[in-house]
């Protein structure tokens, strides 16, 4: 089923750190989409959670640097 989920995330700073996140996000099997907005701490994700599940991009996230709250 595809899921929609938007988390709060600390610690991107700039455009860079958004594009970071996709970049590591975006290639992930399963994964439709994927926004990041660092200055409201956000990351919007939709997913197929056949393919992969939310504890697994939010391990991406936090291993790329981050913190999801």
């Amino acid at each position: 089923m595809i899921q929609n989920r938007i988390l709060n995330v600390s610690g991107m700073k700039c455009g860079g750190c958004e594009a970071n996140v996709i970049g590591k996000l975006s290639p992930i099997k399963g994964v439709i989409s994927v926004t990041a907005e660092f200055k409201a701490d956000k990351v919007t994700l939709e997913f197929d959670d056949k393919l992969t599940d939310l504890d697994s991009l939010t391990k991406v996230i936090t291993i790329a640097g981050f913190t999801v709250i």
